[in-house]
């Protein structure tokens, strides 16, 4: 299906551009979502006679986005989740919560701008990309942890979905050296006593 864009979309086209996508796409996104029209010769000659409103509008919305792009650019959001010893959660953090969380924090941001391919499954620091408008988005930073102390250690650097294994490792090398040490003192004894039976026999 042909439509006429009215508004920029992503790898698309800018607002005016007459392009084709797939019926799905038009039916299900751009037509009720308002962002296109049917490409046709009363469509195209209502974009013309629309289109100085349509840009108008575009621009002050831009320029909303961009005063709150100025705040929310760089935030850091920290979310508490229940995870493993190697840092799998037991559950995952979608669109959803992100965008709670964000609200929660007095920006107004729905799911649908929030762009996460898939859920998040594991603590750790998460970069997410937020779609103000077409033309302005930012980055945040998810910090996914298991305790407010973790979060903490995480954003101050700390890797903790590695497993701790370096207590184990010191342990085991102070093993093997006293078993080392017992072998060289029974060495030791065992010359001895031959070295006091060779002079009892001289």
């Amino acid at each position: 299906m042909q439509v006429i864009l009215l508004e920029r979309i992503a790898k698309l086209g800018q607002m005016g551009d007459t392009v084709r996508v797939r019926d799905g796409y038009a039916r299900n996104f751009l037509l009720p979502q308002g962002k296109a029209l049917r490409a046709n010769k009363a469509n195209m000659q209502r974009f013309e006679n629309e289109r100085a409103q349509l840009e108008a509008r575009n621009l002050e919305r831009r320029q909303e986005a961009e005063a709150v792009a100025a705040k929310l650019d760089g935030e850091s959001m920290i979310m508490i989740r229940s995870a493993g010893e190697t840092g799998q959660l037991y559950g995952s953090v979608s669109t959803r919560d992100i965008a709670d969380g964000l609200t929660a924090a007095g920006f107004t941001v729905g799911r649908a701008q929030v762009e996460l391919r898939t859920p998040i499954k594991t603590i750790g620091l998460h970069n997410v990309l937020i779609l103000l408008h077409p033309e302005v988005e930012v980055g945040v930073t998810v910090n996914v942890a298991r305790s407010e102390d973790e979060a903490v250690r995480q954003a101050a650097g700390e890797d903790l979905t590695a497993p701790e294994q370096d207590i184990f490792e010191f342990e085991e090398d102070e093993e093997e050296g006293e078993g080392e040490g017992e072998v060289a003192e029974g060495s030791e004894a065992e010359a001895t006593e031959e070295a006091v039976a060779e002079e009892e026999e001289a």
